[in-house]
């Protein structure tokens, strides 16, 4: 039976929150932290499609005892003074969507919050706390322009969760995903002109996205169709022919076939076949992180220029440009409609 917890004395008024989710990081890069946060992430029944009984063993009998150790190497490598990089960039942007949506607002301000599936501050957290400072409607904001099953459908699977213990719901929208919206194509375009008009634009665009088991894409998930059509946009709005722009998949995990064409062999085969210069840009990431800071940024380099090639460029993510805050508000405000 449920147990459901008292209901906190209203707040005095009935407001809109808007609650941004990135995936999550660990508190320290060090395999003390890494370590429960790997746990929370890994046992995710949406990130590893396994019967319990036969992944729980593998998960605490091997990979929580090795593999802490080395992510948090990795982590280290891209840590900064004010901590992780996809902590840092989401709270920023967070604050400045908020001063986006509220600008020119004299009453009825709309709460903008965020939180992280994995790690803190927790979703489960940020909601009671939305509801304390007097939300009663809230839009969930998944930082993933794709859908996956993985990312967004497990966001949604929590926010379920957390509230299975609320007496008094608030009204709930959710963004599914957005990877052909016109402002947010634009922001990817612009972040990859503004680079090349500093650094020259290379032998072609390498469009790298986060990979997904294979077996995904055959039981119906969306994915990676929507990365190909974000990737098609991208090329379209930078008036790039097909043979310059290469989508590609990294993040593997596993032995199992994830999907194709892989990021790292495709800069192999690039380098072998005598191209110079590429340009690397990761759409499906919304802030920089481990996977566009270490796994592109360093490896994906090295390799790249020890297979031939020559010059190597990783274009930041979206972060909290202008035309991303921008692309932001325009969605969350066409799903606001009728609340605000």
């Amino acid at each position: 039976m449920t147990r459901f917890r008292p209901e906190p004395a209203p707040a005095p008024e009935h407001r809109t929150g808007v609650l941004l989710v990135n995936l999550g990081t660990p508190e320290a890069p060090t395999a003390k932290a890494l370590r429960p946060w790997l746990r929370q992430f890994l046992s995710d029944p949406r990130i590893v499609e396994l019967p319990r009984f036969v992944w729980q063993p593998i998960l605490n009998g091997i990979i929580l005892t090795t593999r802490p150790a080395r992510s948090a190497k990795k982590y280290a490598s891209i840590w900064t003074a004010e901590g992780s990089p996809l902590r840092v960039h989401t709270e920023r942007l967070a604050t400045l969507l908020g001063n986006s949506l509220n600008r020119g607002r004299s009453d009825d301000e709309i709460i903008v919050a965020w939180a992280m599936r994995y790690g803190a501050p927790s979703i489960v957290d940020t909601l009671s706390d939305l509801r304390a400072r007097g939300a009663r409607r809230i839009l969930v904001v998944p930082l993933y322009p794709q859908f996956a099953g993985s990312t967004t459908a497990s966001t949604l699977d929590e926010v379920a969760q957390a509230m299975r213990v609320w007496r008094n719901l608030p009204e709930l929208r959710f963004v599914r995903s957005f990877p052909d919206d016109p402002g947010y194509i634009a922001a990817l375009a612009a972040s990859v002109r503004e680079h090349w008009a500093q650094h020259g634009q290379g032998d072609c665009l390498v469009a790298s996205f986060h990979g997904q088991p294979a077996r995904t894409d055959e039981l119906g998930d969306p994915y990676r169709t929507e990365c190909l059509t974000t990737a098609r946009l991208l090329g379209e709005a930078l008036s790039l022919p097909p043979s310059s722009l290469h989508v590609t998949f990294q993040s593997r995990f596993g032995p199992g076939k994830w999907l194709e064409p892989y990021t790292l062999p495709t800069l192999e085969s690039l380098a072998a076949s005598g191209v110079k210069r590429v340009d690397v840009i990761c759409p499906g990431f919304a802030a920089d992180c481990l996977e566009t800071l270490e796994e592109i940024a360093m490896l994906c380099r090295d390799t790249f220029l020890k297979c031939g090639g020559e010059t190597f460029h990783a274009i930041p993510c979206l972060n909290t440009r202008p035309e991303w805050v921008a692309a932001l508000d325009g969605i969350v405000r066409r799903h606001l409609a009728g609340w605000v």
